[in-house]
């Protein structure tokens, strides 16, 4: 038959041996949900990024529209729009990310 003591102590060996698990399985959580903030918060600022550019250019298009209206006609012909546009390439079988320019490739590799 075991005393009392050694059983306390065979229980309190278990119960640091389970926390000391828990404890490790806590530090990878923490290291995990630090990363998930991470790519959370990148994530959040291209959305936020690619709204207030679209926003810019939309005021940007729009504008000229409305002096447009109120100006005479030009003399010469404007430059056709998509110039100094960055040009992606059509989907094919094979295509990789490479091909695309610095800033869609960096949305690209966000979004895997």
């Amino acid at each position: 038959m075991v005393s009392l003591p050694e059983e306390l102590q065979a229980r309190e060996a278990a119960a640091r041996e389970r926390v000391e698990e828990l404890e490790a399985v806590a530090a990878e959580l923490a290291v995990r949900l630090e990363r998930a903030r991470e790519d959370l918060s990148r994530l959040e600022i291209t959305r936020e990024t690619v709204a207030q550019v679209l926003a810019e250019l939309s005021a940007a298009e729009a504008a000229p529209e409305v002096e447009a209206r109120d100006a005479p006609e030009p003399r010469e012909a404007s430059a056709p729009h998509g110039i100094g546009v960055m040009a992606v390439p059509p989907w094919q079988e094979g295509l990789v990310a490479q091909v695309l320019p610095d800033v869609y490739r960096d949305i690209v590799e966000i979004t895997r």
